[in-house]
């Protein structure tokens, strides 16, 4: 009987939700709720490994950060499983966990702690370190070892050095590879701070990275060595440990890393040398495109590693799937949501260190790819390869990443498919992701209730003239509606906090909003505007502010402006991108007007800029100003622009 009162109520709901407009949202209900039940079961995943952690033996391996449990773990559970696959190379999750712990001991020996080769030494993270070095010095390393240190010490190489302090920072100046990987999870078992450098920094702006991160250390690959010369000075001067990841012809001060940790044993750690003391400790620094100047090193917690362990669990992705890498490991993508996503779900990584479009499809047939992970502009340039064989029968079914445009989406689809494209977004620094799950193509995520109820967020609106959000009589932000652009913001909480940059609390300025929707609460400025259509999908708008987005890479216009005003014939310097057809983001525009009686020395110029700025933050086009300039705003740069006089390509 109530099955038959309730007949008629079911077949007049679609009326009503039409009526009322809910049905376009509502029809992708059953895929808003099957990705909250995933994010839900991976949060308590994620929250049953942080709890067998917590609880775990401190002295052994598994009893340390995230990363040197999960990595022990796996060690354990799947020892000959591969994990990474690099050229040539093959290492198991037996063989990452060995060499990783030789990083560490070296790492360690560096830190002046000597411990049991067991991995129960007596020394802990902060205290007791002094005691422990002669009792552990012979278990710790080969008499051969011991007896070429000694030997390096009384030769004067390297016994200066203090030994580096718990905690200290680490610099990686280091391509995709195996041994960026070894050395980041050894520093991460030792105890000690990261920070990822991008490998195209030169000269000031890559001393400003190296001090507003408080490094000690730097560890660069022989390949840069050359171009580095003229920084070394620089570097020596900043009292940093420098060694080399590899041989190189020993200038003073410069060792070989990766021999001192081939000495080592490989045996584990203790894990109370990393464990946190706080989740929400800092554990890497990962630089982001400042957009008042040189880049900013964000804070990365242990909590925020812990949490992309389940990036690709939410994507959809298994431990019998084969993931494509080439995204440089110095950015959030490649190394957060690429190496560790796939140490959350214990797959295979086949690591590139570059990428190339004419060996991509051979690549994924070799090593039998079920997943790339992409940045719009390599999407790009796969449909602009003329057709080949490789490229047929290929086994991806999962395309995921960010920045893709919906025409190469639509080419890449029809040429390369069937195969589903999870477009996703987010901010190394921030609080709040998206993943666009249904495969909607041009959106970048979904803003279901379901969703924002797993990941909260809001779409507030922004006066772009005065760079400020749109508040009512009552001081509160305004909620968009549909179809209409809004600055993305979060709430920041314990569980999705932001913590800042390294440095004054100057650099977050703008980064937070108060008062959003009632007083005291606190939002994340993404700075990013975003549009929500009718069905609920997300879609990029604009970015905010003086940035863009080139090459995959951020510049910021104020910090290309800084180096060009340097040059004696410039008299004022504006920096914007413009859009350039067949490509994605926004190319570099640089409007000059020049000094009297200066004219424009363009050999001076490529110079200064090519030792200055790296590669995807030189301008690519020159416009010369008759007049003095007046700044236009970034939302109409070309209202005093006059002539454009040369390409810069």
């Amino acid at each position: 009987m109530a099955a038959l009162l309730l007949l008629p109520l079911l077949l007049l709901l679609p009326l009503l939700l039409l009526k009322r407009n809910l049905w376009p949202q509502l029809r992708w209900l059953a895929a808003d709720l099957a990705f909250a039940v995933r994010a839900l079961r991976c949060k308590r995943a994620l929250g049953a490994r942080a709890l067998a952690a917590a609880a775990a033996d401190p002295k052994g391996p598994e009893g340390g950060c995230s990363l040197a449990w999960r990595l022990a773990q796996l060690a354990r559970e799947r020892p000959a499983h591969t994990f990474l696959i690099h050229g040539a190379q093959r290492f198991s999750y037996a063989e990452a966990e060995r060499e990783s712990n030789r990083a560490a001991r070296a790492f360690l020996r560096a830190r002046g702690w000597f411990g049991e080769p067991g991995g129960g030494g007596a020394g802990s993270a902060g205290q007791g370190e002094g005691a422990t070095q002669g009792a552990g010095a012979a278990a710790a390393g080969s008499g051969a070892a011991l007896a070429e240190r000694a030997r390096d010490r009384a030769a004067g190489v390297g016994g200066a050095e203090a030994p580096l302090e718990p905690g200290a920072t680490v610099a990686l100046l280091l391509p995709a590879g195996p041994e960026f990987l070894w050395l980041w999870f050894g520093l991460a078992k030792a105890g000690l701070r990261t920070a990822f450098v991008p490998t195209a920094l030169r000269r000031g702006p890559l001393l400003h990275c190296l001090r507003s991160c408080g490094a000690r250390a730097l560890v660069l690959a022989p390949e840069f060595l050359e171009s580095l010369e003229a920084d070394l000075p620089a570097l020596r001067a900043l009292g940093l440990r420098l060694w080399a990841a590899g041989p190189v012809a020993q200038p003073a001060g410069l060792r070989d890393l990766l021999a001192e940790a081939q000495a080592e044993l490989d045996v584990p750690v203790p894990g109370y040398l990393s464990a946190p003391r706080d989740i929400m400790d800092t554990c890497l620094y990962i630089f982001t495109s400042g957009t008042t100047g040189l880049p900013k090193a964000a804070r990365i917690s242990h909590l925020k590693v812990l949490q992309c362990q389940g990036f690709y669990q939410l994507c959809g992705v298994h431990q019998q799937d084969v993931i494509y890498l080439t995204l440089p490991l110095y950015h959030m993508s490649g190394s957060l949501l690429g190496i560790t996503g796939c140490l959350g779900i214990g797959a295979t990584v086949v690591l590139k260190s570059k990428f190339s479009a004419g060996q991509f499809w051979e690549d994924c047939q070799q090593h039998r790819v079920t997943v790339f992970q992409y940045i719009g502009e390599l999407c790009r340039y796969l449909v602009n390869q003329p057709p080949n064989e490789a490229e047929r029968g290929h086994k991806i079914r999962l395309a995921v990443g960010s920045g893709l445009r919906p025409d190469t989406w639509e080419r890449f689809v029809r040429r390369f498919g069937p195969l589903q494209v999870l477009e996703t977004y987010g901010m190394t620094e921030g609080n709040v992701a998206t993943f666009n799950y249904t495969g909607q193509r041009g959106a970048v995520g979904r803003a279901s209730w379901l969703y924002k109820h797993v990941f909260p967020f809001s779409l507030i609106r922004y006066d772009v003239t005065t760079g400020e959000p749109i508040r009512d009589t009552k001081g509160n932000c305004v909620a968009t509606s549909p179809g209409e652009p809004g600055l993305l913001v979060a709430p920041v909480s314990q569980q999705s906090p932001f913590l800042g940059y390294a440095g004054g609390p100057e650099l977050a300025r703008g980064k937070l909003l108060k008062d959003v929707f009632q007083p005291g609460d606190v939002f994340f400025n993404t700075g990013d505007l975003l549009v929500c259509d009718d069905q609920g999908f997300l879609h990029f708008h604009d970015r905010t502010g003086d940035t863009f987005r080139w090459k995959g890479e951020n510049v910021a216009t104020t910090e290309v402006a800084e180096v060009l005003e340097a040059l004696d014939f410039l008299q004022d310097v504006n920096v914007y991108g413009v859009t350039v057809p067949g490509h994605e983001g926004r190319a570099g525009m640089a409007a000059l007007v020049l000094r009297h009686p200066h004219s424009l020395d363009l050999v001076q110029f490529y110079t200064h800029v090519s030792e200055n700025l790296p590669p995807y933050a030189q301008p690519r086009f020159l416009r010369l100003q008759n007049l003095q300039l007046v700044h236009p705003s970034r939302n109409n740069p070309c209202l005093h622009h006059n002539r454009l006089i040369q390409a810069h390509t």
